[in-house]
């Protein structure tokens, strides 16, 4: 594990492959860590990439520099760490990989600052939430699948994650990737990642923020004022959906498709879920792949 300092965080994040090789971010999601890639940053780092793998903030090793700064997980912080981070490491232009929280940031960065990204592999599509339309209802099914987001825009659903964090990862797990049998060792591997400090108050203010319902921190108002209005995301893309993933299914997700000016392709897989990177890995390398094959980054 290394870490390096940006204005907010000092991020923990692992890395891979030749330090002069073309940069790769892969992004975890939440409930996880970065062993979603335990199985994608080894080949691009064999094909030659730098590869490189942060813990977002309120996960693993990633601390806040300043006590008083805000514990806020609202989409436009964890962009924004992800251009500090990508500064911090000299980095110009990168290949971005992510989903879940992770895709947001990537999706973030993608959308604000387009010059910052070859390429993306968004996975489960345009991530950039609608906070301002978040009061219309969803479908039945998709209302029961958000159910944990409820939970936690309560009292007891903040003492729930503080004291059952690992034991609602486990059922999220299970239910978001229902065909994926990881086994208790693959779980423990993550479990220290949620043990920072910061992960339920982060955790916590993301999902009441995307509701309207907990207020942002006030450093990043421009950006979501900015991320408010949905913008497109011009840079190449390759989205890759599983077929059976728990949150959202395909079909919920491919209206947004035409936000994505540069879409390649939209890969829909077969019996994968929601953790996809840990289920089908090849298939996110062979996007990292073809992304890098189709320009050279800019100096």
């Amino acid at each position: 594990m290394k870490t390096i300092r940006t204005p907010v965080l000092e991020i923990a994040y692992q890395a891979f492959g030749p330090a002069d090789g073309r940069p790769v971010i892969l992004l975890h999601g939440w409930p996880s860590d970065v062993h979603d890639y335990d199985d994608v940053a080894p080949p691009l780092a064999e094909a030659g990439f730098r590869v490189l793998v942060p813990w977002l903030r309120g996960f693993g090793g990633t601390r806040f520099l300043n006590p008083a700064t805000p514990r806020s997980g609202q989409q436009a912080a964890i962009g924004a760490d992800l251009r500090d981070f990508m500064d911090a490491l000299s980095i110009r232009q990168a290949i971005l990989v992510g989903y879940d929280w992770g895709g947001r940031a990537a999706n973030v960065v993608a959308a604000l600052w387009p010059e910052r990204a070859s390429g993306l592999v968004s996975i489960t599509g345009y991530a950039i939430q609608d906070i301002a339309g978040s009061a219309r209802p969803a479908s039945a099914d998709q209302e029961y699948r958000y159910w944990y987001q409820w939970y936690f825009h309560t009292d007891r659903g903040v003492a729930g994650l503080t004291a059952n964090r690992l034991d609602i990862t486990r059922l999220l797990w299970r239910l978001w990737s229902p065909n994926w049998t990881f086994d208790e060792a693959t779980l423990q591997a993550t479990a220290p990642s949620l043990d920072n400090p910061d992960f339920v108050a982060v955790t916590i203010q993301s999902y009441r923020h995307r509701y309207g319902k907990a207020p942002g921190d006030p450093a990043y108002e421009e950006l979501e004022a900015r991320l408010a209005a949905m913008p497109p995301i011009s840079v190449p893309t390759i989205i890759l959906h599983g077929a059976d993933d728990g949150v959202g299914a395909p079909a919920g997700s491919a209206p947004r498709d035409r936000l994505f000016t540069a879409l390649l392709d939209r890969r829909n897989l077969p019996r994968a879920g929601h953790f996809l990177s840990r289920e089908n890995p090849a298939d996110v390398v062979a996007a990292v792949l073809e992304l890098a094959r189709l320009k050279e980054p800019t100096s």
